[in-house]
C-alpha cells in the first residue's frame, strides 16, 4: 500500500474504533521515514481540520455529507487536505491520487464524483474556503474545527480571543520534548551528545529536566534512549515529580500509573532510593510501567493491578506522597490526539468528574499525617479540575494547598503558583493542556 492508501485505511479505523491516532500510527515503524512522515502528516491534518475541511465539501458537492459512503468522504478529505495545507504537492497530485483512491474503493460514478469535486475546490479555492457567517461561535467551530458545543463551552468561561488561540494551538504540531534521566547524565552532557549527532535543541521553559528537540527525529533509534538516558515527556507532565519534589527512602503510592513516566520520574527526584507502587486497572497497562523503569534503570518501582476506586485497608495512612493522575476527558491533548475533540460529549466530563471524586475520596485515605497528595489531570476543564478540588478542600478540611511558587523553574503566564496549582494551557505555555495541584494533609 502506497501512504495515501495507509492513511485512507487509518482514518477509516480510527473512526470506526474510536482509537487514538498515535496508537495506530505508532505502528507503521516499518515503513520507509518520508512515507512515514506523508502517512502521519495526512492523518492528524484531516483529523485536525475535519469540520473545516467538511464545510468545503458541503460546498462542493451535489450529495450531502450524511449520505456520501465513509470511504468516499475520507478520500476527498484526504484529497482537500493536500489542495489546501501541503504546498509541495501540486493540486493536479492530490486530485489525481485522490481519483486512483476511488478507482481502488469505489465504481465508475465514484470516480467521476472525486475527480468532480476536487477540481472543483482546485480551480476557486476563495469561493470554497470561505467560511460565511456572522455568528462568532460558529465561524470558530468550522474555520478551526472544533465541535460547535466545545466552543461555546470556552467561550463562555475564557472569551473569544482566547478560544481562538486555543483552537489555534490544538491544531498545530507539539513541539518534541524529552525527559533527562538524570539518575545516568546531567541535562548538560546529554545535550552535548545529541548536538552532536546533528539535533538542534534548547531547554524547557518551566521543567528543570525538559529538553525540547528543535525538529521531527526517530529519536527512539538513538543509543542514548535505548540506554535509557532519556524518555519523552511533554514538559507539563515532567512537573508533576517536580512539584511533589519526594525525598529519598519515601513510600509513594502513583494510584493510576500506566504508562509509568512520571512513577519514573518520581524515582529520579528520590534518587532511585525508596519505595514507589504503581497501581492501574489494566493488567497489560503494567508491562509498559516495568518495561521503561527497567529502561531506565530504576529499580524501586513495585507494579501491581489495582482498581483504585476500591480501598487498600493496608495502606491507610502509611503513604508519605500519593499521587492521583485522574483519568479524565484528555482536552489538554487534542494536539497530540486530535480525534479527541471528536469523539468526547459533555456528558463524558460529567462521568469522569464524578469518576475523579470517587477516587480522590479514596486514595486520600492513604496519606499519612504531615504527607502530600498530588492531583493531576492532562485536561483543561474546570469541572474536572479546580472546581473539583475546591469542592474536595471543603469536604475534608484536613487538607490545604501548599504555596509551589518556588518548585517551577519559569515563573511566566503561571499566576496561580503562589494558591498550590497550576493550569496551563497550549497556547499560553507552549505545553499540552495540563492541571497539578499539590496538597498536604495537615492532620
Amino acid at each position: 500500500m502506497n501512504p495515501r492508501e495507509i492513511a485512507l485505511k487509518t482514518l477509516l479505523d480510527i473512526n470506526r474504533d474510536k482509537a487514538y491516532s498515535n496508537i495506530q500510527l505508532n505502528r507503521l515503524t516499518k515503513l520507509d521515514p518520508r512515507d512515514q512522515g506523508l502517512v502521519r502528516e495526512l492523518v492528524y491534518g484531516v483529523l485536525e481540520n475535519k469540520l473545516y475541511i467538511d464545510h468545503i465539501i458541503s460546498k462542493a458537492s451535489k450529495i450531502k455529507l450524511k449520505k456520501i459512503h465513509p470511504k468516499i468522504l475520507e478520500i476527498l478529505r484526504l484529497g482537500i487536505y493536500q489542495i489546501l495545507f501541503m504546498d509541495k504537492i501540486p493540486n493536479s497530485a492530490a486530485v489525481n491520487e485522490s481519483v486512483k483512491l476511488a478507482k481502488k474503493h469505489g465504481h465508475k460514478a465514484t470516480v467521476g464524483y472525486v475527480n468532480g469535486v476536487l477540481r472543483s475546490v482546485s480551480r476557486d479555492l476563495d469561493k470554497f474556503t470561505r467560511v460565511d457567517t456572522k455568528d462568532p461561535i460558529e465561524y470558530l467551530s468550522i474555520r478551526y474545527s472544533h465541535p460547535r458545543w466545545l466552543v461555546e463551552r470556552w467561550v463562555e468561561e475564557h472569551g473569544l480571543e482566547f478560544t481562538e488561540g486555543l483552537c489555534k494551538a490544538n491544531n498545530q504540531t507539539p513541539s518534541l520534548n524529552i525527559r533527562v534521566n538524570t539518575l545516568l547524565i546531567s541535562k548538560e552532557d546529554l545535550k552535548e551528545r545529541l548536538e552532536a549527532k546533528g539535533l538542534r535543541i534548547k531547554e524547557g521553559r518551566y521543567a528543570l529536566d525538559c529538553l525540547i528537540i528543535e525538529e521531527a527525529h526517530n529519536i527512539t533509534e538513538l543509543d542514548e534512549f535505548k540506554k535509557g538516558l532519556f524518555t519523552i515527556q511533554d514538559e507539563s507532565s515532567m512537573l508533576v515529580a517536580q512539584i511533589m519534589d519526594p525525598r529519598e527512602g519515601s513510600l509513594v503510592l502513583d494510584a493510576c500509573s500506566a504508562p509509568g513516566g512520571k512513577a519514573t520520574h518520581l524515582a529520579q527526584y528520590m534518587n532511585n532510593r525508596g519505595r514507589i507502587i504503581c497501581r492501574d486497572i489494566f493488567q497489560h497497562k503494567l508491562k509498559l510501567i516495568e518495561e521503561n523503569a527497567r529502561r531506565l534503570k530504576i529499580d524501586i518501582i513495585d507494579v501491581e493491578s489495582y482498581d483504585a476506586l476500591k480501598l487498600d485497608e493496608r495502606l491507610v495512612g502509611k503513604v508519605d506522597y500519593v499521587l492521583l493522575d485522574a483519568p479524565c476527558s484528555g482536552l489538554g491533548l487534542i494536539r497530540r490526539k486530535p480525534e479527541i475533540k471528536w469523539n468526547r460529549t459533555l456528558e463524558d466530563i460529567k462521568d469522569l468528574s464524578k469518576l475523579q471524586y470517587d477516587i480522590i475520596n479514596v486514595v486520600k485515605s492513604y496519606v499519612k499525617a504531615g504527607g502530600v497528595l498530588l492531583y493531576s489531570t492532562c485536561t483543561i476543564e474546570r469541572k474536572e479540575n479546580i472546581d473539583l478540588i475546591n469542592r474536595f478542600l471543603r469536604e475534608n478540611p484536613e487538607f490545604k494547598l501548599l504555596d509551589i511558587s518556588d518548585m517551577i523553574k519559569g515563573k511566566e503566564n503561571l499566576n496561580t503558583l503562589n494558591e498550590g496549582y497550576i493550569q496551563l494551557y497550549p497556547h499560553i505555555h507552549g505545553t499540552d493542556g495540563f492541571f497539578i495541584a499539590k496538597m498536604v494533609k495537615e492532620r
